[in-house]
């Protein structure tokens, strides 16, 4: 049977499209079977990236990769407490700082009323209300004599550098703070500014005795104020620092502050009780 040309025209076409279609039916199952390329992270594919090894989680900083944990410094063999010494001098009273509360402000108030065997103002930091509360060490501001700013107590620590760091703080806290509370809160301010100054000898003073007249004896008296001071002679040896005994060249043979070294409220030193203090600490210096 012969075809005509219609029929030739047919076939013709219906291969054009049966041709069509199957190169685009390969095009398709060739993009569907091609692996897709995954985006790329820091200039290298993820795929080709090697798994992160995830640093241990810790509450304590962890050294740079690249150097070695120092090695732990070995404890001081000094006594805690400050033995009798010759006499130290003026010059070793200049290196010091005295932090604390209005029990250390009248330090520097004396000196300009004319003691000048004390210390003057430059060296005595308080707030400028005179006095700081232990438990609000952490948010509590000192006068930084240089500028007359009140910084924190840390900032300061970091700005001055103490060579000696004298610290008499406490005798508001043992009013209602207990033994626990007393003994982290100051040594948390110890620790604290030792990590900031690690340079800076750090002495605690005692807290001095009242008077048998001072009206508040139920917060604050010699018997918990005795107990206190044996925290921070604690506290001074657990944390590497000295601790001054000063309590005891101030009370008297009945166990109180004597009447004549309390300046009107039997809390409070007169200039003469500060030399007492000052001469104690020049005879019992740092070693």
């Amino acid at each position: 049977m012969k075809m005509t040309t219609k029929t030739l025209y047919s076939l013709w076409s219906v291969g054009i499209i049966l041709c069509v279609v199957l190169s685009i039916f390969a095009l398709l199952f060739s993009a569907c079977t091609k692996p897709a390329e995954k985006p790329r992270t820091d200039g290298f594919t993820v795929e080709s990236a090697p798994p992160e090894q995830s640093a241990p989680q810790t509450d304590e900083p962890q050294p740079p990769a690249s150097e070695a944990p120092a090695a732990p410094s070995a404890p001081s063999t000094a006594p805690t407490r400050l033995a009798e010494t010759p006499d130290a001098g003026r010059e070793y009273l200049d290196k010091f700082v005295f932090l604390g509360d209005s029990t250390t402000y009248g330090i520097g108030v004396y000196y300009g009323y004319g003691y000048t065997d004390l210390c003057p103002p430059e060296q005595v930091w308080t707030p400028s209300s005179g006095t700081l509360t232990l438990s609000y060490y952490s948010v509590a501001t000192v006068v930084y004599p240089e500028t007359g700013e009140e910084l924190p107590i840390l900032e300061a620590v970091e700005r001055g550098k103490p060579e000696i760091l004298m610290i008499t703080l406490g005798v508001n806290g043992i009013s209602f703070m207990d033994e626990a509370w007393f003994i982290q809160d100051y040594t948390a301010l110890v620790q604290s500014i030792q990590e900031t100054s690690p340079d800076t000898k750090i002495i605690l003073n005692s807290i001095y005795p009242v008077a048998a007249s001072y009206k508040y004896q139920s917060d604050i008296n010699n018997d918990k104020i005795r107990a206190a001071n044996g925290w921070i002679e604690r506290i001074a040896e657990a944390t590497g620092c000295r601790y001054l005994n000063s309590f005891d060249v101030l009370v008297g043979p009945d166990g109180y502050l004597p009447e004549n070294l309390q300046n009107g409220d039997g809390l409070h030193l007169t200039g003469e009780a500060f030399g007492t203090v000052m001469n104690h600490i020049r005879t019992h210096a740092y070693q």
